[in-house]
Formats: C-alpha cells, structure tokens, sequence
C-alpha cells in the first residue's frame, strides 16, 4: 500500500493520487538516468596527467582537457608565465579568447555573446611556438605565435610585472 500519510484511505485509492505518486516517483528516476548518462558519456572530468602529458609532447592542444601541470611535465617550465584576473569571450569552437589578445573594444570574429571572467594563467613557449591560456585550471585558448612575438609578450608581462600591486597580484590557490 502506498504511503497515505495525513490524507484518509479513501482517498489515498483515488486514480488522481496515485497519479501524482507516481510522477513524483518519476522525477526521481530521470535525475538518477541523468546522471548515469553524464558519466558515461564523458562527463566525468580531466584525463590522467599522463594521458594530458602525452597530447602535449604530441601538439595535440585539446581544449578543455589539458591542465598546466601537463605542459610543465611535457615541455619543462615555460620561460615566460604570467597570472591576471581576466575576461574572455566564448567562442564559436568552444575556447575563450582572453581580452588581452584583442584590440581594445574590438569583439573577436566569431563570438557566441557568452562572456567568462576570472584568474588566467598565460604559459609562454617561444621554442614551441605556444602561447596557452588557462581559466579554471582548464585549456581554453591555444595561439601559435612566432618565438620574437612570444618573447616580446614575455617581456611586456615582465615590465607590467614591476608596476602591479599587491592587490592586483592574483591569489595563490
């Protein structure tokens, strides 16, 4: 017999209640088939550092899925790195363009109107000719620059570096 706490046992019989036990029933099971198909479709996070390190020695920049544990333990500890509080603009295939990588007030080509902002991490590879950009922890913008553009940008962020206070400074995790 179903659970008829505080209504009669009259009622508790009637189509319409059991109706509506059974819907609340429902919404349980699809949140439980949710989640089951989230995490067998690959919602269930980063790959190993040693698969991430792997893409990395082989120039597979995947978007999402590396982290800048994996590029250090790649290629070694880049020659320029620098940390600000960023926006980025979402776009189109899935990356986040810093707002640092555009003229000011220009919007990129092919922005989906979907912003983010918070602490990035820049990883400057002159040798590699990469320029990586984390948010969250995550790879979402790859650039491939010449190793004077990099070595420049490297030396821009080293110069503002000398001027930053403390509270510009982003906090260490």
């Amino acid at each position: 017999m179903r659970d008829c706490t505080g209504i009669n046992e009259t009622n508790c019989r009637t189509p319409l209640f059991r109706d509506l036990n059974g819907l609340r029933l429902s919404k349980w099971v699809m949140v439980v088939l949710v989640v089951a198909l989230g995490s067998a479709l690959g919602c269930s996070g980063m790959p190993s550092l040693e698969e991430q390190e792997r893409h990395v020695r082989d120039n597979e920049l995947v978007l999402h899925q590396l982290t800048p544990r994996a590029f250090v333990g790649a290629w070694g500890a880049p020659p320029y790195q620098h940390a600000e509080f960023m926006q980025f603009f979402g776009m189109k295939d899935d990356s986040l363009m810093p707002r640092s990588r555009l003229a000011s007030g220009e919007p990129p080509r092919g922005w989906e109107v979907h912003i983010e902002a918070g602490d990035a991490l820049f990883l400057a590879y002159p040798d590699r000719g990469w320029l990586v950009v984390f948010f969250e922890e995550r790879l979402v913008y790859r650039e491939a620059l010449t190793a004077a553009q990099l070595h420049a940008l490297g030396r821009s962020w080293q110069h503002e570096e000398k001027f930053r206070s403390r509270i510009e400074v982003p906090t260490a995790p």
